[in-house]
Order: structure tokens, then C-alpha cells, then sequence
């Protein structure tokens, strides 16, 4: 491959700015290029927020599709994985031939920019509306105040670049010389960058060489079409500042659907480096019913959009809920069992977890093959025009829970339904012992407090548990085990909030119940309703009494 002709730019394929951990868990840059060439070696891209590694990841991924051919079918596929090998020479000379089109500072087409990007009245533009980690309009949350809003390097540019494209906020935006949709200088809203409404799901494997062929789904029947209009934007005219025609722009697939310019940018560099960004409106994105495009996202149906459109399905991507640990909606994630009657399902996994269900069908995964399922995703707020949360999440599980019929997938999902069930009756037990002590009713505040300690005591656990989980387990006897796992820890927290109610509790109030009955509510009859909900909520963890005095002693 020949050098680029423009030595003051920067080089995406030959210069380090994708931040990785080595098997040593050394962390480094590489390039591009590099990415694959060592992907054998790498453990993980590991930037600085999740979804910037969701982000780069899916930019790798849409490079690999194309240096693949697709790959062309499940026979193709197949061969890279029984290989572990990636098409590195592929790869360099696909690459190769638009060495320009990686350049971030290109003087005519860089890199996920537009070169002659421009305001009606010459402004100054900082980094702040690029740069993510920088709380809107509280930069003193920021380890970056002063020189470090300055300038950044173009190594970290250009990992903040493709974030925007993928994440950006929503809000109004500098409007641009060429942009029809512009008025009075401004950009008006819409909408967040297109990743942004994703529930952001992938595949982890021992290395990057196996996250990268986990998440390579191929074009076959049932899985992705291929259509030849279907290119990564570095293989089409370079974009202007006003916002493609709806009738061309597409996305036909996954390289432009990877590859979306959810904004037009120009970045604004100088002997220190990369000052500054101009970030204007790009290609606005519609999601709805675009799951069998998308193959890294939750899906769920849409009541109120099916209401107004008169029709059913119609599926939209579905953030996860940021309130919850990932393995409680460990359904969410797992490929829903066929539905009982004609009617569509509520909730679609991630076609990249469906795929290596697949697989393990088939037998080209082995049944003892652990893979990690990472879900990322993004919270706005205020009309999605700041970032409100970042939520990153994993589960490490055995691919036997990815299968419909599996007695493994049924225990895990009914394990995890447990620990709810557990957690509700510890939560009563916290309501009745706050009214037995004179609380009024409408206050919750102890019983959350409860809950987030029983959650934050299983969490681990569960994720232990499901860890352990193979081939060899036999579902009944594990349900069993971490229902008696939850009973003991739900206990010792219900024992303890039974011994600090204090002396009010003790003695009791008479109340109402949730029928309107009166009772008598003390610290000991609350004890005696949780007791006997616990038993209900987890009727395999009875075990011998000798064995209960042991473990109380």
C-alpha cells in the first residue's frame, strides 16, 4: 500500500487511536489496520465510555463485512470461525484502495467530515459539543477544565468523532452554509445521532478475533439480504452539508447502516492539535421496523404506533432500563420461544444472540462454549439534548441458554424471576414493619432501601451462578440450589430489618390491609407474613431442619 499523500494528516490505518487490552490487560493504542492485523492478540477495544467501544466496534465490523463479501452464506462463515483466522490481506487491500477516505484531516474528503463545512457568520468553535464525557453546562464535573478543553490529539478526535455520528445529542444545532433545512443560522432538532435509541447488544469471545466473528452476521436467507447499494460512506460521494435525499440515501444494509452520518462535521486543528468542532444536522433516521436490518439491538413492539397505523407488528429498539442490573431481564436478551397463539411476539432479541443460537443448533458452536453478552445503551434527557446516563452491563453465560427449548434457558429465566419474587416479599416485609412503627403508607423509602440491598447482594451471585452453568448441570437441582442461595440471603436481611424496627414496632398499630381489613401490624407479625411469603416465592429451598439449625448456629 502506498503512503499517504498528505503528510500532515492523520491516518486512521497506520496511526494509533483505538485504545485495546492486550491478553495481559495491558491497555495500548493501535490502528485500524492494526485492529485486525493483532485481533488475535487484543482482548477488547476498551475506549473511554461503553458506548464509544459500541461505536468503534460497529465501524470494524462494517470494514470486516465488506473485506468478507458478506461473508456470503453460513458456509463462509463457518470457515473463519473453524479457522480463528481473519482475511487480513482482504482486509488491508480493501482498505488499501481508500487510504484517503481514512485521512481525518483530508483537505477535500476527511474522515466522517465534511471538508468545506461552514456557518453564514465565522464562529469559534470549541470541543465541548464534541467531546461526550463533558457534562452539558456543568464543565466543573470535568477533569478536562482548562487546558484539557483547549485541545485533544487526533488519535482521540477521531475515537470522539465516530461517538458523534453514533450518539450525539438531539437539540439545536449550528446551522450550515448549504443546508436548505437551516434557519436563521440555526439547525433545529432532529432527533439523537442514530445508535442513540438503541438497546446496544453484542457478543464477546475470548479474544477480538471471536467478538468480531460472534457479531459478523452473514448475508443468507433469514438473516441479512444483500443489495449492491448497499456501501460504507467512505465508498460513496463524499457528503455535503445538506442532508441526502430519503430516496438514495438508504440504508440498504449493514456497511451504511454501520457507517450512518448522523451529522455533518468539521473538526478544526492546529500545531496542538485538534481545537475545535462544528457539528450541523445530518441524515435523520426513522427505526421503525427496521429489526431485520439491525441484528444489535432489543426490540419490542410498539402499542401506541400500532394503534395510530392500524397495524401490528410494528417493532421499535427498546434502551435498557438503566434501573435494573442486567441479568433481571435476562429474558429480554434471549430469543423468545414461539408464540402459543397467531398473535406477533411482544419483544425480539438481538439477531446477533438468534445467530449464535443457531450455531449452537447446528453444532458449529460447541455446547460448552461461554460467551459474554454486553449490552450498552444511552439516557437523554430534556428532548434527548443531553446525556443523562450511560449504562454498560455483561453476562457471562453458556450458549445453551440461547436455545428456545433449552432446560438451561428455562431455569436461568425462572431463577431470575426468583430473585424478584424474593425481593417483593422482602420489600412488604420493610412496608409492614415502617406501619407497625406509625409510617404512613404512601412512604416507600424503607422498602426501597431494602430492596436495593437484597439486589445489590444477589447480583454477584447471580451472575456466579449463571456463570457455572453448562452442559453437565442439571436445571432442577441448580434452580433449586439458588432458590436456597436467595432464601439465605433474603432472610439474613429480613432479620435484620425485623431486629432494628425499635421498640414502636414491637409493639404495633392497628391498620388497614391492601383489601381494607383491619389489622394488627407488629414487628412479629410482619416477621411471620414474611416468613410464609418467602416459602411461597421459593418452594425449593425447603431443607432439613438439622441442616437450618446448623447454619442459624
Amino acid at each position: 500500500m502506498k503512503g499517504s499523500p498528505h503528510p500532515a494528516g492523520f491516518s486512521l490505518l497506520d496511526q494509533a487511536w483505538i485504545p485495546v487490552l492486550d491478553a495481559a490487560g495491558r491497555r495500548r493504542e493501535v490502528s485500524l489496520l492494526g485492529l485486525f492485523e493483532q485481533a488475535d492478540r487484543v482482548r477488547m477495544i476498551a475506549c473511554d465510555l461503553p458506548t464509544q467501544t459500541f461505536a468503534i466496534l460497529r465501524l470494524a465490523l462494517a470494514v470486516l463485512h465488506r473485506a468478507a463479501d458478506g461473508p456470503p452464506g453460513e458456509a463462509a462463515w463457518r470457515a473463519l470461525w473453524r479457522d480463528r483466522r481473519l482475511p487480513v490481506t482482504d482486509i488491508a487491500d480493501y482498505l488499501g484502495e481508500f487510504r484517503d477516505r481514512f485521512d481525518l484531516l483530508h483537505p477535500t474528503h476527511p474522515f466522517y467530515q465534511v471538508a468545506d463545512l461552514r456557518a453564514a457568520k465565522e464562529n469559534t468553535y470549541g470541543l465541548e459539543r464534541l467531546l461526550a464525557d463533558v457534562p452539558n453546562g456543568m464543565p466543573f464535573l470535568t477533569t478536562r477544565a482548562g487546558p484539557g478543553m483547549d485541545s485533544v490529539s487526533p488519535a482521540e478526535a477521531a475515537r470522539w468523532l465516530v461517538h458523534c455520528q453514533a450518539y450525539d445529542t438531539s437539540g439545536i444545532k449550528t446551522g450550515a452554509v448549504g443546508d436548505p433545512n437551516a434557519k436563521n443560522g440555526k439547525g433545529y432538532p432532529i432527533g439523537a445521532s442514530s445508535v442513540g435509541w438503541l438497546g446496544g447488544v453484542y457478543l464477546e469471545g475470548a479474544n477480538l478475533l471471536e467478538t468480531l466473528l460472534l457479531n459478523l452476521v452473514p448475508v443468507a436467507p433469514g438473516w441479512q439480504v444483500a443489495d449492491e447499494r448497499d456501501l460504507p460512506v467512505w465508498e460513496r460521494e463524499p457528503q455535503t452539508a445538506a442532508e441526502e435525499a430519503a430516496t438514495t440515501r438508504g440504508p440498504y444494509g449493514l456497511l451504511g447502516l454501520y457507517t450512518w452520518q448522523s451529522r455533518r462535521i468539521r473538526l478544526f486543528d492546529d500545531a496542538n492539535g485538534i481545537t475545535g468542532a462544528m457539528i450541523c444536522n445530518g441524515d435523520r433516521f426513522e427505526w421503525q421496523d427496521r429489526h431485520l436490518l439491525e441484528p444489535m439491538s432489543v426490540w419490542g413492539r410498539s402499542g401506541p404506533r400500532e394503534k395510530e397505523q392500524k397495524r401490528i407488528p410494528i417493532y421499535l429498539p427498546r434502551p435498557h432500563d438503566h434501573s435494573r442490573a442486567l441479568w433481571r431481564g435476562l429474558q429480554t436478551l434471549l430469543p423468545a420461544p414461539p408464540p402459543s397463539n397467531a398473535e406477533p411476539p411482544q419483544r425480539l432479541s438481538p439477531m446477533v444472540v438468534q445467530w449464535l443460537a443457531r450455531l449452537t443448533v447446528t453444532g458449529v458452536v460447541g455446547p460448552d462454549f461461554q460467551a459474554r453478552t454486553r449490552a450498552t445503551s444511552i439516557t437523554y434527557g430534556s428532548k434527548q439534548s443531553v446525556v443523562d446516563e450511560v449504562f454498560s452491563d455483561a453476562l457471562t453465560m453458556n450458549v445453551l441458554l440461547l436455545v428456545e427449548d433449552s432446560a438451561l434457558r428455562a431455569a436461568a429465566v425462572a431463577a431470575a424471576d426468583d430473585a424478584e419474587k424474593a425481593v417483593v416479599v422482602l420489600r412488604r416485609l420493610a412496608e409492614n414493619l415502617a406501619r407497625a412503627a406509625g409510617s404512613r403508607d404512601t412512604d416507600s423509602s424503607e422498602a426501597d432501601r431494602a430492596a436495593e440491598r437484597a439486589y445489590a447482594l444477589l447480583d454477584r451471585a447471580f451472575r456466579d451462578w449463571l456463570a457455572r452453568l453448562g452442559p453437565d448441570s442439571d436445571p432442577v437441582a441448580e434452580r433449586a440450589g439458588w432458590q436456597r442461595l436467595v432464601r439465605r440471603a433474603v432472610d439474613r436481611l429480613g432479620r435484620d430489618l425485623v431486629e432494628a424496627a425499635g421498640p414502636k414496632a414491637w409493639i404495633g398499630r392497628t391498620g388497614t390491609d391492601r383489601t381494607g381489613r383491619e389489622v394488627q401490624y407488629s414487628s412479629s407479625q410482619a416477621e411471620a407474613w414474611f416468613r410464609a411469603g418467602l416459602a411461597r416465592a421459593l418452594p425449593m429451598a425447603t431443607e432439613p431442619a438439622q441442616q437450618r439449625q446448623e447454619e442459624t448456629a
